[in-house]
């Protein structure tokens, strides 16, 4: 706007000038917010949001590692002016303990040449092992090679009708030219390390000795998805039989396209689906309509059907919920302050009962006062108005699922967050951003089930590559399965 057509507005009248007046303080009320929310997203980090910690800003990590130093030096002060870093005086050492005997392959002897204090040399009839020596363990790896085995078929003519008959080979060797060791060592680094096809090619020629191409290796993965069926099946009726399951979902995509990566996770094993589709219908087909434990997921509306007395809310997701709050600003602000204590006394109550003294009666006695303050405290900003419209829907919703904040009070066995979920979900999430997903439905069910399988043998400290083997010598056999719980 120009001079003149200020003057034009002012020489209209005093109606049109309030007109006027009136209409850019409500542009500047709405642009003001406008920058409110935006400066809010951009003050959003890994501890405010649901972005990972390697979207941070530079500048965020580098406060956070300001912060680590000055707590340490605080640390430092508070225990004495006399202490350094690394490890103090008197704490338990730490180091590689030594192999027994009837566990060593080789033995070798290193005596002495000379005489440390006069020089004289040391014959050979003085060189006979004592009673104290030093010991010293040095761990190699043989030369690595696969064995080649040739099976020949030969042919042999009948004495009575003279017909020719050739010989068949067994039924677990018929299928692959490759055994199921080398099979499984091949399954095991596309599951576990996230070795791409050509990176097995390459590191089957570098390590084993053996030529394989990457079709090659798509057909192992492919024999192994269809050995796997069996017990991944099994796994989900598993998980599904304990009285608690962590729920929780993340993005995929097949050729480009979305889908939805699904867990269901307890404390020793970890089932994965692949689905088209993020919702409850794909909720319920995971988890299934009559399942009767406790469901431990976060505030998304797919579970909101669930009833809040058979859930758990995350609490790690609230905690943050409230960060993000308190980097608002008037009683947005105000009321994220109040509420990061209280998740604060959430979390070293729970430790507490966790590492201490394991009463449930005292856990409960311990957040009644918390669950009294928090109450109030959303109950207060519940109430449409202009003053909470930044966090009211916030507080509507905890309200409204508030016997699922405190199940972890009364049943054992459900803990206050998610993060089995979440930990059981890190490493499909490393596999899908270095290959992009999968190209195929045949890759999906892949996908799912050795990463299903890999978890699981994680999460139970068992090995994979040994697991796989005997899957896939059971397979060829058509034995029974090992199960992976």
């Amino acid at each position: 706007m120009d001079r003149a057509e200020a003057e034009a507005i002012y020489d209209s009248g005093r109606e049109a000038c309030v007109e006027f007046m009136l209409d850019l303080a409500g542009r500047f009320a709405q642009h003001e917010d406008r920058l409110n929310r935006l400066e809010a997203q951009a003050r959003q980090d890994s501890r405010t949001s649901s972005k990972p910690p390697s979207m941070d800003p530079p500048k965020t990590r580098a406060q956070r590692r300001a912060e680590a130093r000055a707590k340490a030096k605080e640390l430092m002060c508070s225990e004495g002016e006399g202490r350094k870093a690394g490890g103090q005086s008197g704490r338990p050492g730490a180091g590689r303990e030594l192999r027994p005997e009837d566990q060593i392959d080789e033995i070798v002897d290193h005596y002495p040449e000379v005489c440390g204090g006069c020089g004289s040399g040391f014959g050979e009839q003085q060189r006979r092992p004592g009673r104290r020596f030093g010991r010293h363990q040095v761990a190699e790896l043989p030369p690595i090679s696969v064995t080649w085995t040739e099976h020949r078929t030969h042919q042999l003519r009948c004495r009575h009708c003279r017909a020719r008959t050739s010989g068949r080979l067994p039924e677990q060797i018929a299928g692959s030219p490759f055994g199921p060791r080398l099979q499984a060592a091949v399954v095991t680094l596309t599951a576990r390390h996230r070795v791409s096809r050509r990176g097995i090619v390459e590191l089957a020629r570098d390590l084993f000795g053996v030529t394989i191409s990457t079709g090659s290796a798509d057909a192992i993965c492919q024999r192994a998805s269809e050995a796997l069926a069996g017990p991944h099946c099994q796994l989900q009726d598993s998980v599904l039989d304990q009285g608690s399951v962590h729920v929780d979902e993340t993005g995929w995509r097949t050729s480009g396209e979305g889908r939805a990566l699904w867990t269901a996770t307890t404390a020793d094993a970890a089932f994965f689906q692949i689905a088209e589709h993020c919702n409850r219908e794909q909720f319920n087909a995971l988890i299934g309509t009559s399942y009767s434990g406790i469901v431990v997921s976060d505030r998304w509306n797919g579970y909101a059907h669930l009833d809040p007395a058979r859930r758990q809310v995350c609490w790690s997701h609230l905690q943050r919920d409230f960060r993000r709050h308190a980097d608002g600003l008037a009683e947005q602000k105000t009321f994220g302050e109040k509420g990061v204590p209280l998740t604060n006394q959430v979390f070293a109550a729970w430790r507490s009962y966790q590492h201490e003294h394991h009463d449930r009666a005292r856990l409960q006695a311990e957040l009644a006062p918390v669950q009294t303050e928090l109450r109030a405290l959303l109950k207060d900003a519940s109430p449409k108005s202009r003053r909470t419209r930044w966090h009211r829907q916030f507080a509507n919703n905890l309200l409204k699922v508030w016997p699922a904040l405190w199940t972890f009070t009364t049943i054992d066995g459900v803990e206050p967050t998610n993060n089995p979920a979440e930990r059981a979900l890190r490493s499909p999430v490393i596999h899908r951003k270095l290959s992009l997903g999968t190209q195929s439905e045949r890759g999906e069910r892949f996908a799912e089930r050795a990463i299903s399988a890999a978890v699981t043998c994680r999460m139970q400290h068992r090995s994979l590559f040994t697991y796989l083997s005997d899957l896939i010598t059971a397979h060829n056999r058509g034995a029974p399965f090992p199960a992976l719980t």
